[in-house]
C-alpha cells in the first residue's frame, strides 16, 4: 500500500506536524538503604560454536576425500605416510570439536584409515598395525585437545 504525502516546496522536505510533548519530572524517591547487589559475573562466551558442532561431519568428509585422493594416487602402499597425513587431519579436526566428540573424530579417521588404506575394500581388522594406527590417531586427537586448551588460555588472558 502506498501512502501519499502532500507535495513539498522546492528544497524543503515535508515534516509532519507533531504535537509538543511536555516533560513530567519524576517523583522524588524516599531515601532508604538499598540492599547490596551481588557483583556481576563475567559472561563467558558460548561454549558451543558452529565450528564445534560441525567438526565431526567436516572431519568425516575430509577423511573420505583423503582416502579418495590416496587411492587415486596409489598412496595406500606407503601406510606410514598415510598414517601421518591422517594424524594431521585428526589433529586439525579435533581442535575446534567439542571435548566429547574428539574421540569420535579419531575413531572416524581410524575407520577410514583402517578400512581403505591398511586393509582395502573397506575391511576392518584389529591386528597390530590396526591398533598402532588407532593409538596414533587417538594421540593426535589428544594433541588437538591440548591445542584447543592452549588457544582458549591465550584468548582468555591477553
Amino acid at each position: 500500500m502506498v501512502t501519499l504525502h502532500p507535495p513539498t516546496g522546492r528544497g524543503r522536505p515535508h515534516l509532519p506536524h507533531l504535537p509538543q510533548l511536555t516533560r513530567v519530572p519524576p517523583r522524588p524517591r524516599p531515601r532508604t538503604a538499598a540492599p547490596a547487589r551481588p557483583a556481576r559475573a563475567h559472561r563467558a562466551p558460548p561454549a558451543h560454536t558452529l565450528g564445534a558442532e560441525l567438526a565431526l561431519p567436516l572431519g568425516t568428509v575430509a577423511a573420505a576425500l583423503l582416502v579418495t585422493v590416496l587411492l587415486l594416487t596409489g598412496g595406500s602402499a606407503h601406510t606410514a605416510v598415510a598414517l601421518a597425513v591422517f594424524a594431521l587431519l585428526t589433529l586439525v579436526a579435533a581442535v575446534p570439536a567439542r571435548p566429547v566428540l574428539r574421540p569420535a573424530v579419531a575413531l572416524v579417521s581410524w575407520l577410514f584409515y583402517d578400512g581403505f588404506v591398511l586393509n582395502g575394500h573397506s575391511d576392518l581388522a584389529f591386528r597390530s598395525p590396526d591398533r598402532t594406527g588407532l593409538l596414533v590417531l587417538l594421540l593426535a586427537a589428544l594433541a588437538g585437545a591440548g591445542g584447543a586448551a592452549v588457544l582458549r588460555a591465550v584468548r582468555r588472558h591477553p
